[in-house]
């Protein structure tokens, strides 16, 4: 067991050095795979890396990205945030509202939460800026709505999780689908509230927008919003229903997004180019930290790494709940270090024997850690959306600024987490109603 424990330290020391995540993996594999194996080792490490490469519900994930990559680069994303800002532009915080409607829109289209985040960015950041909006605000809001590609469906992070712990995909996206809008709501709420509270004061001097009429608006929702809201339900409403499998309904979308690129005249060889590239790269980077982080999680099993876990949580004395906080906080300080692939990793495999075996439900125990790796998007120093958000802002947002931004969103996300943990329903009564009808 004394390899099992030195092999997270040794692990942390490598990127802490700047090594790569999935060559820090593959390294600390390989040398608890030599001490577990000895000289067979490297065929217990391929036998590891075969099976993640082979595994039929991870080929789902290049298919969504393809999908957001697609939506991104064919315009209707900017179509899609003006749409948004028409109808919501007039109440108090209409903007920011707009900025997380487009969020959760985009995450159920793209499900990979950097790109969603610079995309709105890029959009809503000049446009609040002339609205004459806070830049703390402005930096809050479009993290907080870059990062509900964690918990609005169907996403990246769900299908991953799914296939490490053994779960149906389809119920686990059924049980984010509330806590996910129960999120969103509580962000618009507080949008709200502060738009009430401290309205934006555009100047005097600034130009002033010709108003649109009622029947443009619906000519736009119809042409623009509604044609993106029904690919989203034909992916999730046909892995939901049974009818397709997580990558049969990946690939509809991928598909579908490519015809409402052709249909909106957005279509070109470049851009095609330019999205399967962006893809591959995505793809191979998710794909690879897959197969590093299961052959690191066989070689903490063959060291005793089940064993040490569970003497640490006999020796603390801890129950089912304790045994849940004590999971969930594992995964937000590994946030700080990690990204999101290599969290979900390490800790699924590593946690989901204990919590079948104390009876807890996965759905119930994977949506609140869907929950808390969000949280870790924007919880500071570390935070990967502050960092994307810091690759597009202009010079005068400041580190400060977005760091205070994100403060409300985070308690907001604290929130969604206890009134899931109190009321399991939340993620557990929608699956049984839904999933297969």
């Amino acid at each position: 067991m004394l390899i099992a424990g030195l092999m997270f330290p040794a692990l942390f020391a490598l990127i802490l050095l700047g090594l790569p995540i999935a060559f820090s993996l593959t390294i600390v594999a390989v040398g608890a795979g030599l001490a577990a194996f000895g000289s067979v080792a490297f065929n217990q490490l391929y036998g590891s890396f075969y099976s993640a490469s082979t595994n039929f519900i991870l080929s789902a994930i290049p298919m969504f990205i393809l999908m957001g990559a697609l939506l991104e680069r064919s315009g209707i994303a900017e179509r899609l945030f003006r749409v948004m800002n028409l109808w919501l532009s007039r109440l108090p915080g209409g903007l920011a509202l707009a900025t997380i409607a487009m969020g959760a829109i985009f995450a159920a289209a793209a499900g990979v939460v950097g790109a969603v985040e610079v995309m709105i960015g890029m959009m809503a950041i000049p446009a609040m800026q002339k609205a004459r909006y806070g830049n703390t605000l402005i930096a809050g809001t479009i993290c907080a709505g870059g990062s509900l590609g964690t918990m609005i469906p169907p996403s990246v992070i769900a299908v991953m999780y799914a296939s490490l712990a053994q779960m149906s995909v389809g119920k686990l996206l059924a049980g984010m689908m509330l806590p996910g809008l129960l999120m969103v709501v509580l962000f618009l709420a507080y949008i709200f509230i502060h738009g009430v509270l401290y309205p934006a004061k555009p100047s005097a001097d600034d130009p002033v927008e010709e108003p649109v009429d009622l029947a443009e608006k619906l000519r736009l929702t119809a042409t623009v919003l509604l044609p993106v809201i029904l690919l989203i339900v034909a992916v999730l409403g046909s892995i939901l229903a049974g009818i397709a499998s997580p990558t049969e309904a990946a690939a509809v979308g991928a598909a579908g997004a490519l015809v409402l690129c052709v249909v909106n005249r957005r279509f070109s060889v470049a851009m095609l180019r330019e999205s399967l590239a962006i893809t591959v790269r995505i793809s191979a980077m998710i794909l690879l930290i897959v197969a590093a982080g299961t052959m690191f999680m066989g070689a903490f099993a063959a060291n005793g790494g089940a064993r040490l876990i569970r003497e640490v949580i006999d020796g603390a004395g801890l129950g089912p709940t304790g045994m849940i906080v004590f999971f969930l906080a594992v995964v937000f300080v590994l946030g700080f270090v990690l990204d999101w692939t290599a969290n979900v990793l390490i800790c699924v495999p590593l946690f989901t024997p204990f919590i079948r075996a104390a009876g807890i439900d996965p759905v119930w125990f994977a949506t609140l850690v869907l929950i808390v790796i969000q949280t870790g998007y924007l919880t500071p120093p570390m935070a990967s959306s502050i960092f994307y958000l810091k690759s597009i802002a202009p010079p005068n947002m400041t580190y400060g600024q977005m760091c205070r931004g994100v403060l409300p969103f985070i308690l907001l996300q604290v929130l969604t987490l206890l009134l899931v943990a109190a009321f399991p329903a939340l993620s557990t009564w929608l699956p049984d109603k839904i999933v297969g009808f």
